[in-house]
């Protein structure tokens, strides 16, 4: 284990609480997020809800909040008519929106809203800001995000390609780690480990994949051989699943953790599932809001140690996993 991630989960107590749904908090402020920026346009419309949100989410118990950069390319800014320059600073002030939230919160319990630690001592809750890196499929926004299908002519050059300049910018915005979230196939996991070396980047990481069957991720490709491939660089200090129903994990961790000795992070989305045609999220067998975190002891019994949520989970959801791994906790002691 890295000592950035050893430590980390020692100062929290051995498990670590992930932020929620960013663009579900958003909408819920009244953002139209109809985009292809998605998240990413209230960077240039809303950037003080941005920092709202992260805020929101570190109040509600979290230790890992992640940057409003999932879906903000420089392909995607330009399309938009942004020049590269401004681009490039947008991705850039994505995690430094996040880092200003949380410079607020600690400041906010350095004047009195302490956390307790064991032995009863006095300790700010440890904080990390992760830089998001969302897939290939989200700036297509075609729902091959959802697929992992990019089609032939799409290589491993090409991703290499199209990720290099935004990971090095994230690399260099004062974030923790790079979060590489719903990667739905092996050709981009390996393309963000080969960039990771091929730039040295001086950051760690983690690969979170998606799934819709929970065995594989989204594409067909076997979760065993894409955490494999996550395992094998060192710049990968955590593996783990995002954006897949809840009922679906238990199954994915077993066999993450066949593969690897890395801790494993989960946030899944709230069980509902998004029709990339519509681009509307439905119901479907996931549990409701409330009844999510049910399955939080069994991922930690099953070896994961950060919890979190995806699309459509909430602060509510966040504050309630951190309630139960406080509960477990004390039961434990």
């Amino acid at each position: 284990m890295s000592a950035l991630m050893r430590d980390f989960l020692a100062d929290c107590g051995g498990c670590a609480v992930v932020d929620g749904g960013f663009a579900t908090e958003l909408q819920r402020h009244g953002q139209d997020l109809n985009d292809p920026l998605w998240s990413a346009k209230c960077l240039i419309s809303s950037p003080q809800l941005v920092r709202r949100v992260h805020l929101d989410y570190l109040e509600a118990g979290a230790n890992v909040i992640i940057s409003a950069s999932y879906q903000a390319t420089i392909q995607g800014f330009e399309a938009k008519g942004l020049s590269t320059e401004e681009a490039e600073t947008l991705i850039k002030r994505s995690v430094e929106i996040a880092c200003e939230a949380r410079q607020i919160y600690l400041q906010r319990c350095a004047k009195g809203c302490w956390d307790f630690l064991d032995g009863g001592k006095l300790a700010q809750r440890p904080v990390l800001v992760a830089a998001s890196v969302g897939c290939y499929g989200a700036y297509l926004a075609d729902g091959s995000e959802y697929s992992g299908n990019y089609g032939d002519s799409v290589t491993l050059e090409t991703l290499k390609d199209f990720h290099r300049r935004r990971v090095q910018i994230l690399a260099n915005s004062g974030a923790d780690l790079i979060a590489f979230e719903t990667i739905p196939n092996m050709l981009e996991a390996q393309a963000y480990a080969e960039l990771l070396k091929e730039e040295n980047i001086n950051i760690p990481a983690w690969f979170s994949f998606s799934s819709n069957d929970g065995i594989n991720v989204a594409s067909g490709d076997s979760i065993a051989e894409c955490a494999t491939v996550a395992d094998s660089c060192n710049r990968v200090i955590a593996v783990g699943i995002n954006c897949t129903p809840p009922r679906l994990i238990h199954g994915l961790i077993i066999s993450i953790k066949k593969v690897t000795d890395k801790p494993v992070i989960i946030y899944p989305n709230s069980g509902e599932t998004y029709n990339a045609e519509t681009k509307q999220w439905e119901k479907s067998e996931g549990k409701k809001e409330e009844d999510f975190v049910s399955y939080v002891e069994k991922w930690k019994d099953a070896g994961a140690c950060l919890f979190g949520g995806c699309c459509r989970t909430t602060p509510n959801t966040i504050r309630a996993i951190s309630r139960v791994l406080l509960d477990k906790a004390a039961l434990e002691n």
